[in-house]
């Protein structure tokens, strides 16, 4: 699954152009939107209508952009987010102080933007296109799956929950080939240092398909051929090697019988996913994308 993508659109408050002509909605737009709601994803349109519907929420247009309104609705949200476990609200005197600080920040919004601060600043850009994913995000609701459904995820997807085969051993860095052949007589002999022995790492419970990446095909095919409890010279990608194989478990199969409730919040995540994906690309359509040499 690629990475949620983001866009940055210039120009004027999309919320205070919409207040400024704003008008009495007529019944036949009414009843476009009852039918677009209908749909399984919104049209990117009625989309952009709620993003902006909620921003409007945060920060209400006014004709004059020197009135800051604070809504009942944000005084709820200070009262919401007071206490997560809302166990206790705040006193009036918090509350104030909370209107005061958003105020407050409303304004350097506000007077920064004038400036144009917001130009070219990746933190802000980055904090308007996380807001913007989950707006989106929140407007997609995703059922559960029917048993044929997940049934047929899981056969794609089987590995992500399949148990691997694990490998428990223990290596020494990496060096040359003498200094690796001197090492391993030592420890033959049990004569190794007490250096070589604090080097010395033990890896547990590691899984097989992770080795070659980390040391090379032939250290992967070479420790899992020795005998358990022999210490072996094995060569990997960085250098060679005093391994000793300590044990090896068999991987097993996932059922989906065993896993079906994390299936099933795996499954909703991409689902939620690929449609925040669609409505996103639903939303790229009106925009062209230049890509400079």
């Amino acid at each position: 699954m690629q990475s949620f993508p983001t866009s940055h659109a210039g120009g004027s408050d999309p919320g205070a152009d919409a207040a400024r002509g704003a008008a009495t909605p007529s019944r036949s737009f009414v009843s476009m939107l009852v039918r677009l709601s209908r749909e399984p994803l919104l049209h990117f349109t009625l989309l952009g209508a709620i993003i902006f519907g909620a921003d409007a929420v945060l920060h209400p247009p006014a004709k004059d952009e020197k009135v800051i309104a604070v809504t009942k609705v944000l005084r709820q949200s200070f009262i919401d987010n007071f206490d997560e476990d809302k166990e206790r609200a705040p006193s009036s005197e918090q509350l104030q102080k909370m209107i005061d600080s958003w105020v407050a920040s409303e304004i350097l919004y506000r007077e920064g933007k004038a400036l144009g601060v917001d130009r070219g600043d990746e933190t802000i850009r980055d904090r308007i296109a996380f807001k913007m994913q989950l707006l989106i995000f929140d407007q997609i609701r995703v059922p559960r799956p029917t048993d044929e459904q997940l049934k047929a995820w899981f056969a794609e997807n089987h590995a992500r929950f399949d148990e691997p085969e694990r490998v428990s051993f223990y290596i020494t860095p990496p060096t040359d080939q003498a200094t690796a052949q001197q090492r391993l007589d030592d420890i033959v002999q049990q004569r190794e240092s007490e250096e070589l022995q604090h080097l010395t790492r033990a890896i547990l419970a590691r899984p097989v398909d992770s080795l070659a990446p980390a040391f090379g095909e032939n250290f992967r095919d070479q420790l899992l051929a020795m005998p358990e409890g022999e210490w072996k010279l094995l060569q990997s990608k960085d250098g060679w090697h005093v391994a000793r194989l300590d044990s090896r478990r068999p991987g097993d199969l996932a059922s989906l019988d065993k896993v079906r409730d994390e299936a099933a919040r795996i499954w909703h995540t991409d689902e939620t996913r690929k449609l925040a994906w669609e409505a996103v690309k639903r939303l790229k359509a009106s925009y062209q994308v230049r890509y400079e040499p």
